[in-house]
């Protein structure tokens, strides 16, 4: 997966952490979880803000 795979991600991040509310995630973490994933392939460097804005937000559409 690559930063850009929004949806991909956040369906991994809510099969491996199904007791976290999205809503309450710093981005530390959440770019932490993020690169911790095991099909996660790209910069570590490139996940800025916006990018993971997008993902939090997506995945707080998957839990529901």
């Amino acid at each position: 997966m690559k930063w850009t795979d929004t949806h991909r991600i956040a369906e991994a991040l809510c099969d491996k952490l199904p007791d976290i509310d999205p809503l309450t995630v710093r981005f530390t973490d959440l770019h932490n979880w993020i690169v911790d994933l095991e099909a996660f392939d790209d910069d570590h460097a490139r996940g800025g803000e916006k990018i993971l804005e997008a993902i939090q937000m997506a995945w707080i559409a998957e839990s529901k």
